[in-house]
C-alpha cells in the first residue's frame, strides 16, 4: 500500500461512522480541478507511511472508531488493497472506499470478499466528456461496469459530481441522471480551489439558486439529489 496520509478522526465523511481516513498515493485521472495534488502528481508524494503503522494506530483505536475510509488519489489502483482491507475488517471496522470507478475487477473482488460496506464514486461527467473532465483517455465501458456493480452489490453507497462551471450544464446533469438512473443518492458538490492538479486552476462558483437548479434536472432519475 502506498499510503499518502492519515486523517485521525472524522464525524462527517463516513455516514453514521465515527472514522479515519487513509489516503491513498497515485491516480489514472488528472482533474485539473481535483484539491489533492498531492496524492495524484508523483512529484508532489512524500515517504508513503509504512502500512504497518496505519494498521497499529488503528488497533489502538478500536473502542474509539468505528469505520475506516479509503480515498485518494484512487484507492483502487493499489493491488493489496484487499488484503489490506481484510486485516481491516478483522478489527471489527466497517470500510468506505472513494473511487473513480475506473477499476471494476477490484471493485468485484472487493464485493465478493464482503470487505466494502460503502461506496462513495465519482461520476464526473457524461460519457461523452469523460476524457475532457478527467484530463485522461478514459476507457467509459468500466465507468459503466462500476456504476453497475454498486448499485447492483454496494451494502450502500452513493454518487457524485464536483460541479464546475464551463463543464457541468444542466445538460451534462440529466445525462449523468440517465447513466446512474434509479440511483439511491446522488450529491452535487462545490468545488475547493485552494490547491489543485492545474495551477491555479478557478472558476466562478455556482450560485445556490444554480446548485438547485441542478438538483432539479436529475431528482425524477434518482431517489435522493442534495448539494454538499
Amino acid at each position: 500500500m502506498l499510503i499518502g496520509a492519515i486523517d485521525k478522526f472524522t464525524l462527517i465523511d463516513f455516514p453514521k461512522h465515527i472514522a479515519a481516513i487513509i489516503f491513498t498515493q497515485g491516480c489514472n485521472f488528472r482533474c485539473p480541478f481535483c484539491h489533492n495534488p498531492e496524492l495524484v502528481l508523483p512529484e508532489k508524494f512524500e515517504t508513503p507511511i509504512p502500512a504497518e503503522e496505519v494498521l497499529k494506530f488503528l488497533r489502538s483505536r478500536i473502542k474509539f472508531l468505528d469505520g475506516v475510509e479509503f480515498t485518494g488519489g484512487e484507492p483502487t489502483l493499489q493491488k493489496d488493497l484487499p488484503e489490506f482491507t481484510k486485516q481491516i475488517k478483522q478489527m471489527g471496522f466497517a470500510v468506505k472506499l472513494d473511487t473513480n470507478g475506473t477499476n471494476p475487477s477490484m471493485l468485484e473482488k472487493l464485493f465478493s470478499e464482503k470487505l466494502i460496506d460503502y461506496v462513495a464514486m465519482d461520476v464526473k461527467s457524461s460519457l461523452e466528456r469523460y476524457n475532457e473532465i478527467a484530463g485522461t483517455r478514459t476507457d467509459t465501458q468500466k465507468i459503466r461496469e462500476s456504476i453497475s456493480l454498486i448499485m447492483n452489490y454496494a451494502p450502500d453507497y452513493e454518487f457524485r459530481t464536483t460541479v464546475i462551471k464551463g463543464f457541468h450544464t444542466e445538460n451534462e446533469i440529466e445525462k449523468i441522471g440517465e447513466l446512474i438512473k434509479g440511483a439511491k443518492q446522488y450529491f452535487i458538490q462545490k468545488p475547493h480551489f485552494d490547491k489543485t492538479v492545474a495551477d491555479n486552476f478557478k472558476r466562478p462558483p455556482f450560485t445556490n439558486n444554480e446548485l438547485q437548479r441542478l438538483c432539479k434536472v436529475i431528482k425524477d432519475k434518482v431517489k435522493h439529489c442534495k448539494i454538499r
